[in-house]
């Protein structure tokens, strides 16, 4: 199978009910290479996980894996470890970067790269908050950390198999401590702590940048978030300091 999409979804409803996924099928069914889709629910509350179900049945490549709720770094985790393909990307069921994007990650694959990311070009009608928070969040996270990219934290990712199957099970595990410990966790360290595992193991990653837009579908806390941020980026220093990577 050449690629497996991922979609993480947590009370999706609204996202769900304007079509996102007949979107993504049309563009799929449109393409030569095999292709899984894999719709990993995180416990929803709202009636996702109903309308999931009745929406894919005539899908025949879409499947829906049932979770607690852990949280998005176990959802998406969940699916690249279940997937199939070759490549394996994940990327958020609102769409803000969509799907038709994933044909400017696909080439750098056969130049020999692990990792393609997605890089959010303008924000497009993001909250000037949430553009400053990315300016802090950025300058703090290259200062402690070192990592090379503009953008670390957009939610459109591809793996090959060989990256996946060095980098995800470890993180798994550590995430799961995680969620026994403090339950479920919605934060920036998972894309961050993804990244920084990948550059210390030596796979080759390749930023590029694609499409996205604000769709109103807010969840972030200002005061709150921006502490955790700080707070989750010392951990990944301080846990690579005492050599736990």
């Amino acid at each position: 199978m050449k690629l497996s999409i991922i979609i993480p979804a947590f009370n999706e409803i609204e996202n769900l009910q304007k079509g996102v996924l007949e979107e993504i099928e049309k563009f799929l069914t449109g393409q030569k290479f095999s292709y899984e889709v894999l719709i990993v629910d995180d416990g929803s509350t709202d009636g996702s996980r109903d309308f999931i179900e009745k929406s894919i049945k005539g899908y025949k490549s879409f499947n829906l894996i049932k979770n607690n709720h852990g949280g998005k770094a176990i959802a998406v985790m969940t699916g690249l470890l279940g997937s199939k393909g070759d490549i394996a990307l994940f990327t958020d069921m609102d769409q803000a970067t969509p799907i038709s994007e994933l044909e400017l990650l696909l080439p750098f694959f056969d130049q020999g790269f692990d990792i393609v990311i997605g890089s959010r070009r303008g924000r497009k009608g993001a909250p000037f908050i949430r553009k400053f928070m990315a300016v802090g969040f950025s300058i703090f996270r290259t200062i402690i950390l070192g990592l090379p990219f503009r953008d670390t934290q957009c939610g459109f990712k591809a793996f090959n198999r060989k990256s996946i199957n060095a980098i995800f099970p470890q993180l798994m595990n550590r995430w799961k401590k995680h969620l026994k410990e403090k339950g479920a966790a919605v934060n920036a360290a998972f894309d961050v702590e993804t990244l920084f595992i990948a550059k210390k193991s030596g796979f080759k990653i390749k930023e590029v940048p694609v499409s996205w837009h604000h769709v109103g579908t807010e969840r972030v806390q200002i005061i709150k978030d921006s502490y955790d941020a700080v707070v989750d980026i010392l951990k990944i220093r301080i846990n690579d300091y005492l050599k736990r990577y």
